[in-house]
């Protein structure tokens, strides 16, 4: 069986307000395939592999029966922010910053707030997604330092600017790890984070990689401590994701799999979430009820066949 599913997210993330994707079992288990609507061609392609096998071959034996995870702070408002910080159970937050619709004040108000959310103790982490040039990279970066963060996530938007970033600040003694994400994920060559020393940690995602296994030998390549991030999926995807992080040799960082509380539903009988921030590590099991519930309309339904035929080509 094949299902296109359709579910609202809590607040607008990753400029969508309603994630789709679809679902199929195989005799592995369940598979989800989910590329973003802006993925296309080629990019496709790993997405795709990476459900095959999720639904035919499985995943490998995990070394740890529980994954650490953070949470995942949205474009709020501090208030919001604060309390879904709070209120998470997590240790480490993972907050977004750099909207165009906002200003740095506004992103340092929200970073106060979730370090406030947390308490002593707590972790932060910021996510640019890439929309910072290097000179304003820099510069944010040096006001930041106050806040001790584990590392800066795709600060700027290419390889190149990666690498001129990490050494200016290196130069100047600023202490913010860079996280390269976008610059591993959708680049022709993930190689190029390692031949230029572009990076001092890896984020790797399921779906967008390949796979388990794909990401497993990339991890090896790289050579780079690795966070395990979600591509914003249903509890199936997010189960690939957890099985990826608890395959991993080493594991020193909180992961980005606890974005499910961003969905409104999911699909399965017992979602992914972190408790105590811990998610624990094995398959996960769909409801009929609820996958019924989150089903996409019948065009929508055919779209995604479409995309998925011509993918497979």
């Amino acid at each position: 069986m094949t299902t296109t599913y359709a579910i609202p997210l809590r607040t607008r993330f990753r400029g969508i307000e309603v994630r789709q994707g679809m679902l199929w079992q195989g005799p592995a288990g369940w598979a989800e395939w989910s590329p973003f609507l802006d993925y296309s061609g080629p990019e496709l392609r790993p997405w795709l592999a990476a459900a095959r096998e999720a639904a035919e071959l499985g995943f490998p034996a995990p070394v740890r029966a529980t994954v650490p995870v953070n949470v995942t702070i949205p474009i709020l408002p501090p208030e919001q922010a604060r309390q879904l910080a709070a209120d998470s159970g997590c240790r480490t937050a993972k907050i977004k910053v750099a909207d165009p619709r906002e200003d740095f004040a506004a992103d340092l108000a929200r970073i106060e707030a979730v370090r406030d959310g947390l308490g002593p103790g707590g972790r932060l982490r910021v996510d640019v997604n890439g929309a910072w040039d290097v000179d304003t990279a820099e510069r944010h970066l040096r006001v930041l330092t106050k806040y001790d963060l584990e590392y800066a996530e795709q600060p700027v938007g290419t390889v190149e600017e990666l690498a001129e970033l990490r050494r200016r600040l290196l130069r100047a003694g600023v202490s913010v790890p860079i996280a390269a994400d976008e610059s591993i994920r959708r680049a022709e060559d993930p190689q190029r984070v390692k031949e230029l020393a572009a990076a001092d940690v890896a984020v790797l995602k399921v779906q967008p990689l390949g796979g388990v296994r794909r990401c497993l030998e990339l991890a090896e390549d790289l050579g780079l401590p690795v966070v395990v991030s979600s591509a914003l999926e249903t509890s199936v995807g997010l189960a690939a994701g957890v099985a990826l992080a608890a395959a991993l040799p080493e594991l020193p960082y909180a992961c980005g799999l606890n974005t499910g509380a961003l969905l409104t539903d999911d699909v399965v009988a017992r979602p992914l979430r972190a408790v105590d921030g811990q998610i624990a590590v094995g398959p996960v099991e769909v409801d009929q009820a609820a996958l019924q519930r989150c089903r996409a309309d019948a065009a929508t339904h055919q779209w995604w066949l479409r995309r998925r035929e011509e993918t497979a080509g």
